[in-house]
């Protein structure tokens, strides 16, 4: 199975789609679903047209809207130019440093940042081989690729099981119903603290949620042939 935000979404999605049989399961805190469509799926289309939003989902909207305004600029920079800023972060250790602190105020749900996470966090791209430019390029690449296969992300996947967690300060946030068209969800979870790094900011949250998803009544549970992820399942019939 595969548990991944950001782009971790993208590489566990890109997995579930070309290689279903040997990825059985996926759990995301940044779903990116399309709306219901009548086209596909009528019923859903209809429960997702007669369901009001919640004040959570109608809070969520109204953050994602504010990012959409507010906070893409390096997203269009790395995305059209990214070897132009890729120089200033491989130049200065400070422009690095404030390029990155950015990101990690506003993306977080108050989180309380030590200095030794801080700079842990812009060493491991200052101190990499490749350098910090490096990691930009990926930006770049998924705007101008042209297999289609970005587009493929968000269709229904039908043979691997889905669980979703959604975080009150995540970038960007959809109800809850339309994770319906990405997979066969056995799990939508909702937290009222945590932000776009949740496995970082709420590591038990995303434990819950793999312990539930995975545990003995949970929707995966012995997803993967022949294991449970329990020793003592071992004499009983797997499904």
């Amino acid at each position: 199975m595969a548990q991944g935000g950001d782009i971790g979404y993208s590489v566990l999605r890109t997995m579930a789609l070309f290689y279903p049989d040997a990825c059985k399961a996926t759990h995301t805190n940044f779903a990116n679903p399309n709306h219901p469509n009548a086209r596909d799926d009528p019923a859903l289309f209809l429960q997702a047209q007669q369901t009001p939003l919640t004040d959570a989902e109608n809070a969520g909207y109204k953050h994602s809207k504010w990012f959409v305004s507010e906070g893409t600029g390096y997203y269009q920079q790395q995305s059209t130019k990214p070897q132009t800023i890729g120089y200033c972060v491989t130049d200065s250790p400070v422009g690095l440093l404030a390029w990155i602190y950015e990101k990690l105020h506003d993306w977080t749900d108050s989180y309380a940042w030590t200095d030794d996470e801080i700079l842990t966090w812009v060493s491991i791209y200052w101190f990499s081989t490749a350098g910090p430019a490096a990691s930009q390029r990926i930006y770049y690449e998924s705007k101008h690729e042209t297999t289609g296969h970005r587009a493929k992300m968000a269709e229904f996947i039908p043979d691997v099981k889905l669980g979703t967690a959604k975080f009150a300060k995540e970038l960007m946030q959809f109800p809850k119903l339309w994770n319906k068209t990405l997979g066969p969800l056995v799990l939508a979870s909702e937290y009222d603290r945590g932000g776009h790094f949740a496995a970082w900011e709420r590591p038990d949250a995303i434990v819950k949620d793999l312990k539930e998803m995975f545990g003995r009544q949970g929707g995966a549970y012995a997803v993967v042939h022949g294991r449970t992820g329990f020793d003592d399942d071992v004499n009983l019939p797997l499904r």
